[in-house]
């Protein structure tokens, strides 16, 4: 796969999301963190960042502190958000904007999100 930043202003690339998160859940199964993440879209040039994360169930991201705006996408499965003392608890087709300051994302079962991120300081 040509990374897309490379190929910016090229033609469109099309990702099969779904074949995508079966692959990213099995690696993340194999993991000693029970996560796999790979940047689908983002870079140096680029002002926005979207990577596909795999969570086996019963792992979690954990304590993150947002730079600028984040969207979740719920590709597969079930998970919670958890930011302070709000909890979102998320299924498949689900979509959630994350606060600035987040406890972490727990994966219910096998789950694959698309986080998108505005990255500070890139060009427009």
């Amino acid at each position: 796969m040509d990374r897309p930043e490379d190929n910016k202003g090229a033609s469109m690339e099309t990702i099969a999301l779904g074949a995508l998160g079966e692959k990213l859940v099995a690696e993340a199964r194999s993991a000693s963190s029970g996560r796999y993440a790979v940047t689908i879209h983002g870079g140096h040039v680029n002002s926005l960042r979207q990577t596909a994360i795999g969570l086996a169930a019963g792992h979690a991201l954990d304590e993150h502190e947002n730079t600028g705006e984040i969207t979740l996408q719920m590709i597969r499965g079930r998970a919670r958000v958890v930011a302070a003392s709000d909890v979102a608890e998320l299924v498949t087709g689900d979509y959630v904007v994350i606060p600035l300051e987040w406890d972490s994302l727990e994966a219910l079962e096998d789950t694959v999100v698309l986080l998108t991120a505005a990255v500070q300081g890139a060009p427009y």
